[in-house]
């Protein structure tokens, strides 16, 4: 045991410089002195929780941006076109080398390693090289989203004019796209800042160029292509391409909120005690049934009024109320009355709990009905052209608006890095990931997606509605719920209306209680088998065509 435990040592540590070590964290330490600017982590890892659902939504395919996936060999490929953008901004540059640029790059080591949340095993110039090559490459990638007075900059050199094109059909290009919203292939954005200025040799112009570049990108990406007014964005304050797009769909909230793991939720106890004892909603119903059957006078119902006057019925209800729920089967009996004639009530008198005002949702607070579920108990669904801020739930027409989402082979990507990104980032509310969980909600089926699609708010460009169903079903993780006010009212209304509908409330008695309980069948047999018996000994005693006559001359 001794010699593996020394043999894996020797492994272990035969990759690790000490000296090398000590030397970094000195000159870390010396440089951070000096550093006058604090620059925050803008670059993370992907949470384990969504990295296991779907691997390659986060994993570059193609091309590798930055230092995290760098070395992988099946991204070596790229290399070379890289070289050559490299090579093409070297004869842009004024005056200067690609060296020089270089040089640049590596003051800025401690800004660019500040930005990664990994750590970086490499040195400086590695690192500086890294950086300014990735930029060449990138750079010259968006120049094809570059926007002014609606005509692209310039044309893509030949050397990768079979990777990419304007119209965005080859797959290389959609590849590329991909890979560079992927939040572990960012670089920092100034340092695509750096390179424009040398090249324009104004960091007015290199930010107005590069604003250009991320608009158009974001144009090309965004789910969102309906907006009317896009955000003004400063440049300098995005962190990398991946931010900008977040800060181009996702709205400021300002409202701070509390945040806490999913798991740790737990429904709070109810007071079972207080509901049993309450005879108000059985008199309520007493009540109306006396008032319908007091308005019936032809044929065998005056039969049935007239058992219902009877003293053995009389009897029975004179009971207090505690005793008759305490009886077998009574128990589903008075849920059964309660839900269908004042769970409303029941919801309208609970008391609002200030305290929990800034507590995390429950995951029972998410759901909310399908689209097909919507539809059929009369809510209406309207596209607006918005983003996220544009959802609303208008109570009087019982209309629900959402925003128009298109969908391609890149939305998927996108969705799940933007979720990420947030996760990892944000330190409020998670608005774009409480977005993805509202339409996660709403989309069951591929029916869904077709009623959707068929009111303009979902416009689909996969291959059918049921891989449009996946794409949002398989949106389901998430790190933490928090509370999102403008859409937790969205669907806190949405659901008061929905589950106040008599065919909604029908349909989930008959689930619950008909079809799924084999207690309440058999309690509906005994009921009408003691009715009949009854009503067949009341009738023996007393002479039923007699008291037909008496109900006739009263």
């Amino acid at each position: 045991m001794s010699t593996l435990q020394s043999s894996t040592s020797s492994t272990s540590n035969s990759n690790f410089d000490e000296l090398r070590w000590v030397i970094n964290i000195r000159r870390s330490l010396d440089e951070d002195l000096d550093e006058e600017i604090e620059v925050l982590v803008c670059i993370f890892n992907v949470p384990k929780t969504l990295m296991l659902t779907d691997p390659e939504s986060y994993t570059p395919q193609l091309v590798a941006f930055g230092p995290f996936h760098y070395w992988r060999p099946e991204l070596y490929e790229m290399e070379r076109y890289k070289l050559a953008a490299a090579k093409r901004i070297q004869k842009q540059l004024q005056s200067l080398t690609f060296h020089n640029l270089v040089d640049q790059l590596i003051k800025f080591e401690p800004r660019i390693r500040a930005c990664y949340h990994k750590y970086l095993d490499f040195n400086g110039e590695t690192l500086a090289w890294m950086m300014a090559i990735d930029a060449s490459f990138l750079l010259e990638f968006l120049q094809i989203y570059a926007l002014i007075e609606g005509k692209t900059l310039s044309r893509v050199s030949s050397r990768m004019s079979h990777l990419v094109d304007y119209a965005g059909r080859k797959s290389a290009h959609n590849s590329i796209l991909r890979d560079i919203v992927m939040l572990e292939n960012q670089i920092p954005l100034f340092i695509l800042r750096k390179v424009l200025e040398v090249q324009y040799s104004s960091l007015e112009s290199a930010d107005d160029m590069l604003l250009s570049m991320l608009r158009g990108l974001s144009q090309e990406l965004s789910p969102f292509k309906m907006i009317d007014n896009l955000p003004k964005i400063e440049i300098f304050k995005c962190a990398h391409v991946l931010d900008f797009l977040y800060d181009m769909i996702v709205p400021k909230v300002d409202e701070p909120c509390e945040t806490n793991e999913a798991e740790d939720h737990k429904e709070a106890p109810e007071d079972k005690e207080s509901d049993s004892a309450d005879p108000s909603y059985v008199k309520q119903l007493l009540s109306e049934v006396w008032n319908l059957l007091s308005k019936l006078k032809r044929g065998p119902l005056r039969l049935i009024k007239a058992l219902l006057l009877s003293r053995p019925l009389r009897f029975i209800l004179k009971l207090p109320w505690k005793i008759i729920s305490n009886l077998p089967g009574f128990s589903i009996l008075k849920q059964t009355i309660e839900y269908l004639f004042f769970s409303q009530d029941k919801e309208e008198e609970k008391p609002e709990n200030s305290s929990g005002l800034n507590k995390p949702p429950l995951a029972e607070e998410i759901a909310i009905p399908s689209v097909a579920d919507l539809s059929k108990s009369g809510v209406r669904l309207l596209p607006t052209n918005g983003n996220i801020s544009t959802i609303t739930f208008d109570v009087k027409t019982v209309t629900l608006y959402l925003p128009t989402v298109s969908l391609d082979i890149n939305t998927e990507v996108v969705l799940r890095n933007l979720v990420a990104y947030e996760a990892s980032n944000a330190s409020g509310p998670l608005v774009f990931t409480r977005y993805t969980e509202l339409m996660n909600g709403i989309i069951d089926t591929e029916e869904d997606v077709k009623l959707l699609r068929e009111r303009g708010i979902l416009l689909n460009h996969l291959k059918s509605d049921e891989e449009a169903a996946a794409l949002w079903n398989g949106m389901s993780k998430s790190i933490r719920l928090t509370k999102v006010p403008f859409l937790d009212k969205v669907i806190e209304d949405v659901n008061r209306y929905h589950n106040c509908r008599w065919n909604v409330k029908a349909r989930y008695f008959f689930k619950q209680y008909v079809y799924g309980s084999w207690q309440f069948l058999t309690l509906l047999a005994a009921i009408m088998l003691l009715i009949l018996m009854i009503f067949q000994a009341f009738c023996s005693v007393y002479s039923c065509s007699r008291i037909a006559r008496i109900q006739t001359s009263d």
